[in-house]
C-alpha cells in the first residue's frame, strides 16, 4: 500500500467557519467583552483595602520567586470560569490564582492551604 492511496483529507477548515458566529463566541473568554452592551463606567477614586494591598504584594512576591510571570498570572486569572470570574472581587480573582499556582507547581499542599485559612479565619474571628 502507497501513501497514494490513502484517502485525501482537506488540510485547511473551511474559511466561513472563522467568520461565523458559532466560531467568535467558542473564543471569547469571560473577561473579553468588546462588542458588549453595558454602558459607561464609572471611574472613582477609592483607597485600596488592607486586604487588597496585601494580596497585591503576594501575588508580586511570587513573581520575583519565579512562581509565575504576569502572562500567566494574567492567564490564571482568565481561566477561573464564568462563575468565579464575575462573583469574585478583583483581588478575589488574585487570590484564587495564587493558591492555584501555589497547588499546580507544588509549593504548599491542599491541607497546608486549608489548615492556613482555618488560622486566619480564627485570628479574624478573635480580633472581633
Amino acid at each position: 500500500m502507497t501513501s497514494n492511496s490513502a484517502p485525501k483529507i482537506e488540510q485547511t477548515p473551511n474559511p466561513d467557519f472563522f467568520d461565523s458566529s458559532d466560531f467568535k463566541e467558542m473564543m471569547r473568554t469571560v473577561h473579553d467583552l468588546g462588542g458588549e452592551e453595558g454602558g459607561p463606567i464609572p471611574i472613582e477614586e477609592r483607597v485600596a483595602s488592607k486586604w487588597e494591598t496585601s494580596t497585591f504584594v503576594t501575588c508580586e512576591c511570587l513573581a520575583w520567586r519565579g512562581v509565575w510571570n504576569t502572562v500567566e498570572k494574567h492567564r490564571r486569572h482568565a481561566d477561573l470560569g464564568q462563575k468565579q470570574y464575575l462573583g469574585l472581587p478583583y483581588y478575589g480573582r488574585w487570590l484564587v490564582s495564587a493558591a492555584r499556582v501555589m497547588l499546580d507547581k507544588q509549593h504548599i499542599t491542599l491541607t497546608e492551604l486549608t489548615n492556613k485559612i482555618e488560622e486566619v479565619k480564627r485570628r479574624h474571628e478573635q480580633k472581633r
